[in-house]
């Protein structure tokens, strides 16, 4: 299937199949929680086939895969409250799931009270589309506890979009002077009442946390770190920060 940094994924029929990681069986009772809710958004965790892969269903639509620039619905501006409102009814359907003790999260983070899990990386190239309508998102490999605002940030990060303009005008957006409304309009669908200014800070908190895990990660060995360092994606997410700090509101 295209897309992908590393390890790949085969569709077999109606499902997909992929390598698992130390985290798959914390993501796999994630998502059979969602199913208990009726969560439709998310794949549903079927086990692993006879060669060990994990065994999800595949979410039917359109996806960004290798398209440069994307697809229009990208940032089509329905698309905003659509994704505003699946990241709020993701919320509202974890507030009550508490993982295992041991769980274990591809980038680390221990549950608390107080905590969601959160998708983490709710970004277009994640996304499943079908006739104007958000089907869901898949690769919950970055699933992990994290406060609501941050998962809520990373996704306005990448819908708005809010990353640095070098990388967003490659994707296919350039009208930047729309940002401001763009933002207000994903927040309103999402329910969030704060001041902007407050979020936008968490968003610049959160991209530069994003940018120093991947060099710390990288720095431990991890080849697919290493890949993303190698192609400068923690720089772009710096630059980006630094956008941030005169963004208009």
């Amino acid at each position: 299937m295209p897309g992908g940094n590393t390890g790949g994924a085969v569709r077999v029929g109606d499902t997909v199949r992929r390598t698992p990681g130390p985290w798959t069986p914390s993501v796999h009772a994630l998502l059979r929680h969602l199913e208990s809710r009726g969560f439709a958004g998310a794949p549903r965790a079927l086990g692993f086939d006879d060669q060990g892969r994990e065994v999800l269903s595949y979410l039917p639509g359109e996806v960004v895969g290798t398209t440069r620039p994307w697809p229009i619905w990208v940032y089509d501006e329905g698309a905003l409250t659509q994704v505003a409102h699946w990241v709020r009814d993701l919320h509202a359907a974890v507030a009550d799931f508490v993982p295992a003790p041991d769980a274990v999260w591809r980038e680390g983070g221990a549950w608390q009270p107080g905590l969601v899990v959160g998708h983490n990386d709710a970004a277009p190239y994640n996304a499943a589309w079908s006739a104007g309508r958000l089907v869901g998102f898949f690769d919950w490999d970055f699933a992990a506890p994290v406060t609501a605002d941050w998962d809520l940030a990373f996704t306005a990060f990448a819908w708005v979009p809010l990353h640095a303009r070098h990388v967003v005008a490659a994707e296919g957006f350039t009208d930047f002077a729309a940002r401001p409304r763009r933002l207000r309009l994903f927040l309103d669908g999402y329910g969030w009442t704060g001041p902007p200014g407050d979020f936008v800070a968490t968003v610049r908190e959160r991209v530069a946390a994003s940018a120093a895990g991947i060099r710390r990660i990288a720095a431990s060995g991890d080849p697919a770190y290493q890949m993303m360092v190698e192609r400068g994606v923690d720089a772009a997410l710096a630059a980006a920060v630094r956008e941030l700090e005169d963004f208009p509101i």
